[in-house]
């Protein structure tokens, strides 16, 4: 199972006197890269969210952004936190003393103070199960998203995976033919050498002919890669990185096959092998 590292999730549910709104946005990172949006309210729970979070998510960038909505209850009058109050009258009277020309807090900056207006109707401990019940939901969603989007480019790479064993089907059948039009030239080649009796010339173009035809281990090579790219996107483990690599070990089989070419058709073989390659490259860049 292929999951992409892009995806979307927004949710809202309906408590006793509030509504709690969650967006989930993930874009493609090299780590799992996490950055919240909490409302203050909930904020102590962003241990909590990052380990729900962290058990679904191994790579990524994800904003979470949790908000509190309070219904207004126009029969019951606010409370205020009386224990927080009295503690910023002592934070301000220390701070005070120490900068006598600081400006006192208003009744207004305290009552926007977060938490000096209670959440009347709001059980903390309510809260907090409810709040993880929708990170968890929300998590269910956006892996939903970034599998849909994951099938759609395991879709693109097995296509492209495709192409490349037609191109190397293609090919094999035709070295032969190619190294014996090569060889050909090279005895020409030779036997021009021979006139001046240049033995070091000789012997420079036979082992440049021996290391040229032999490209059968690049295209064995570039099989056996190709059958493991198939393996690791039929696979239910994260395959990002894996086939990252893979990627790399293919493209350097091309370009071996490239500078090993002793014909126009291998070498425009080549060629459209790393073309393939690249367009897979960056596709898996958005594979968690």
């Amino acid at each position: 199972m292929i999951f992409s590292m892009t995806g979307f999730a927004a949710l809202e549910q309906p408590i006793e006197n509030a509504t709690l709104l969650l967006e989930l946005r993930a874009v493609n990172s090299r780590y799992l890269d996490i950055h919240f949006k909490l409302d203050e309210s909930i904020r102590s729970l962003e241990p909590a969210i990052r380990e729900l979070i962290a058990a679904h998510l191994s790579r990524g960038k994800l904003e979470c952004k949790v908000n509190l909505i309070q219904r207004s209850q126009s029969n019951q009058a606010p409370k205020l936190d009386e224990q927080l109050m009295q503690q910023l009258a002592t934070l301000q009277a220390k701070t005070l003393a120490l900068f006598p020309a600081s400006r006192e807090l208003s009744v207004a900056d305290i009552l926007r103070w977060p938490g000096v207006v209670m959440q009347d109707g709001l059980s903390q401990e309510s809260l907090i199960e409810d709040v993880k019940q929708l990170v968890e939901r929300g998590l269910q969603d956006l892996n939903a998203s970034r599998q849909r989007e994951g099938e759609k480019l395991k879709v693109i790479i097995l296509d492209r995976i495709l192409q490349i064993e037609t191109l190397v089907a293609k090919v094999k059948p035709l070295l032969p033919a190619l190294n014996k039009e090569y060889q050909l030239k090279l005895e020409h080649k030779l036997h021009e050498t021979l006139k001046t009796i240049d033995q070091d010339r000789i012997a420079q173009e036979l082992v440049l002919f021996a290391q040229r035809i032999d490209v059968d281990e690049e295209l064995g090579r570039l099989t056996a890669h190709v059958s493991e790219v198939k393996r690791i996107l039929s696979s239910d483990a994260p395959a990002g990185k894996r086939l990252d690599f893979l990627m790399q070990e293919l493209n350097r089989e091309a370009n071996t096959l490239g500078s090993k070419s002793v014909s126009v058709h291998t070498t425009q073989v080549s060629m459209e092998l790393k073309v393939l390659i690249e367009q897979m490259r960056e596709q898996i860049q958005n594979i968690e």
